[in-house]
């Protein structure tokens, strides 16, 4: 006991002195302060972010919700829809480079704020054409708009219409054909969704890059788990309120809504498309304020200032990539002990001579790190497996809700409820179960790759089984079934005419369908060879229709209503098969987003991670966001029986689809670009596997050493990357 309190005393003798103790006591109070500081500030982003995440998946949700009522307001083919879906892309496009490359030397918060200024924008945008173009018009038969004026459907002699009803009813054509002439409102739209792909651009690379720089290490995951969590929440309630849109006719507000004749089952509804832009838009304004406010560098927590401790090294990073590392890092700091030493005696013109060095030097760096980026195998394998199951999965979710509608008889709002609703649940759910799953076993990096492809495969093998679950065509006169009942001819345009409505003078143009007493639905009320009405607005009858009984001849007196008549009795049964089947590969395919995307982190040097993300990024948009809605819309386009007409002359936006050829083209080049998209997957394990010993597997799945990390850090990845989600997964996701 004497000896050890000897020694203790000698020991505190040897080191208490008290500046020493002071500073260090000064030391820890800073420390721990710093750290408070740390934890809060990185928690108020954690909050924005959150919101700005659930604020820009709302409105690109919303936007994929009211793809088919802009198609009808505007009056304007899918492809043309498909490339004012794909303007978004492009406006990332512009800038992705810029902001993922030199967006960390500039005010992050900020830039944030101001993109989130700018995406709403372009939301507000989009909704201007509904104050600047005329009320929505359809087509209708006179008598159904509470007209004065009693005509008879079947025009037997243009006598019978009095003059004055024609002249005024060609005056307002005449007067649309010049205000339709003069304006194609349809490009604020384009332009509007370009500015919110150009806000929408600093979000992503720059808010991760800035959890990613000042969370603890252990919790970085956990708060992009969180971001992207949330940004799950935004398309649910982008999907609902496009649901509630959908209910409500265009131009409330403006119009009397008992002067209606359509109701929302009817293919030329529109509902009120414009209102959930200006509330998507108000929302992105909130969402951008807290970032003006928000510090450009926090404190850096104290286990995160050693980078030498990183978790992003990998085998897979060659060694002559690491010395080139060093050698950036030795020459950095050279150019900074040079400009240490002569920054006083510099002139002002020469400092602005090194500034344009520095600008050079980095623009030097680029093309090596982009060298550096498409030498790396896996890196380059995963990136084209996203880029054709992305094209896949954006095509299929941009027209899903059209596919519903025209398949199985839905209406618009009912549509973007169910997707809203059931869909995007399975989502979260399967985003949630691939990190579990990796966190559970202790998934290794080959092991993440398996998953990935596993997932991918069940899911498209599931998909396949959609199509024996289709409804058949609805029996329209002249368009699917002939006026007796036989198959049509293929010239649908002749096939509309026929010996029961050839003493009427109707035009092939007309879209005004009607319910015969048969079931079958005919195009318009004069061809369906009626001849006289009854009733005004919804509520009208058609009698003495010639056509609706199968022969010219017959003497019986036959009746049709107002509107299509509905799909088969197996079709609700179809449609609820669809449903299940849509959900199970919703959450299948979502199960190996987290997985895949832990491999693209894991294969990339640690100072190229913001700039493989954006070089991802980039080219999932160009290579797939821009193109797929455009080429899948052009081939739906090919399935059309029926088209409108303009006003003025010209194709409008298609009336009636091939239900069959609708499926096979939509389901079936969906199967084709996930099929292609697995075959890289393959390879993507196969470079894994020849570059991983079976030793190395094993130990990976006991927590010991990765297939493509380093033997101290294989625990890292487990504990803290299971939850990272992709960049783009949420979204890829939502069009599930």
């Amino acid at each position: 006991m004497e000896v050890s309190s000897k020694e203790n005393t000698h020991f505190f003798s040897n080191n208490t002195i008290l500046p020493v103790d002071r500073s260090s006591f000064k030391s820890e109070s800073s420390a721990s302060k710093e750290k408070q500081s740390c934890c809060g500030g990185i928690k108020i982003f954690l909050g924005a972010l959150s919101f700005v995440y659930f604020a820009k998946a709302l409105s690109g949700s919303y936007l994929k919700s009211t793809i088919t009522q802009i198609e009808r307001r505007f009056d304007i083919p899918s492809s043309l829809v498909g490339v004012i879906d794909g303007s978004f892309e492009i406006g990332n496009l512009l800038i992705i480079i810029l902001v993922s490359y030199f967006g960390a030397k500039l005010h992050r918060p900020r830039i944030i704020g101001a993109g989130c200024l700018i995406m709403s924008a372009g939301t507000f945008l989009i909704a201007m054409p509904q104050f600047f173009m005329g009320r929505y018009r359809y087509e209708r038969f006179p008598s159904t708009i509470n007209s004065t004026v009693s005509l008879s459907p079947c025009l037997q002699d243009k006598s019978q219409t009095p003059l004055s009803a024609l002249e005024k009813s060609q005056a307002k054509i005449n007067a649309g054909c010049e205000k339709e002439a003069g304006s194609s409102m349809w490009i604020y739209v384009l332009l509007g969704n370009l500015l919110r792909g150009i806000g929408e651009t600093p979000i992503q690379p720059l808010g991760i890059a800035y959890i990613d720089d000042y969370a603890v290490e252990e919790n970085a995951a956990l708060y992009i788990g969180c971001v992207q969590t949330v940004a799950i929440i935004g398309p649910i309630f982008g999907f609902l309120l496009g649901s509630l849109c959908a209910k409500l006719y265009v131009d409330i507000g403006f119009v009397d809504l008992d002067s209606v004749t359509i109701s929302p089952k009817d293919v030329q509804w529109v509902g009120a498309w414009w209102l959930g832009y200006l509330i998507a838009g108000l929302i992105s304004i909130l969402a951008g304020i807290p970032f003006w406010f928000l510090p450009r560098h926090l404190p850096k927590p104290e286990g995160r200032k050693d980078s030498s401790t990183s978790s992003e090294h990998s085998r897979f990073i060659t060694e002559d990539n690491k010395d080139q590392g060093t050698s950036s890092w030795q020459q950095a700091k050279i150019a900074e002990m040079a400009k240490g030493n002569s920054l006083d005696i510099i002139p002002a013109v020469i400092l602005s001579l090194a500034c344009l060095l520095f600008l050079l030097f980095c623009l030097a760096d680029f093309l090596p790190s982009l060298k550096n980026l498409f030498g790396n195998p896996v890196y380059i394998l995963y990136l084209c497996a996203s880029i054709i199951q992305f094209n896949s999965l954006i095509g299929m979710v941009t027209y899903k809700p059209k596919y519903i509608e025209q398949q199985y008889g839905q209406t618009s709002s009912k549509t973007n409820f169910v997707i809203g609703l059931i869909n995007i649940p399975a989502v979260a759910f399967g985003i949630f179960s691939g990190g579990l799953i990796m966190k559970r076993f202790g998934v290794g990096v080959v092991g993440a790759a398996k998953l990935s492809l596993g997932s991918s495969f069940f899911g498209y093998l599931l998909l396949l089984s959609l199509f024996a679950m289709g409804c058949g065509n609805s029996e329209v006169a002249g368009l699917t079934v002939s006026y007796h009942g036989a198959k049509p001819m293929s010239d649908h345009e002749q096939a509309l005419f026929s010996e029961c409505n050839s003493g009427c003078s109707c035009s092939r143009n007309d879209w005004d369908p009607i319910c015969g007493e048969n079931g079958v639905t005919y195009v318009s009320p004069c061809l369906a060879g009626c001849r006289a009405s009854s009733g005004t607005g919804k509520n009208t009858v058609f009698f003495n229709c010639s056509c609706v009984v199968g022969t010219f001849e017959s003497s019986q007196s036959s009746s049709a209503v107002v509107g299509p008549c509905q799909k088969g009795n197996e079709c609700p049964k179809m449609f609820l098969y669809f449903l299940v089947i849509s959900v199970i590969t919703s959450y299948t395919l979502s199960v190996g987003g987290t997985p895949g995307y832990i491999l693209l982190l894991r294969c990339i040097k640690p100072h190229l991670k913001s700039f493989a993300l954006g070089i991802y990024t980039l080219a999932i948009r160009v290579l797939a966001g821009i193109p797929a809605p455009v080429y899948f819309g052009v081939a739906i386009d090919t399935t059309c029986l029926k088209w409108g007409s303009k006003r003025c002359g010209g194709r409008g936006a298609c009336r009636l689809y091939d239900a069959s050829a609708l499926r096979y083209v939509y389901l079936g080049l969906t199967l084709v670009l996930g099929t292609v998209s697995i075959f890289f997957s393959v390879a993507v394990l196969w470079v894994l596997r020849k570059k991983s010993s079976p030793q190395d597997e094993t130990l990976s799945a006991n927590g010991e050493r990765g297939a493509c990390g380093t033997k101290s850090r294989k625990d890292n990845f487990v504990n803290s990357d299971q939850f990272i989600q992709s960049t783009y997964w949420p979204e890829k996701e939502t069009r599930l």
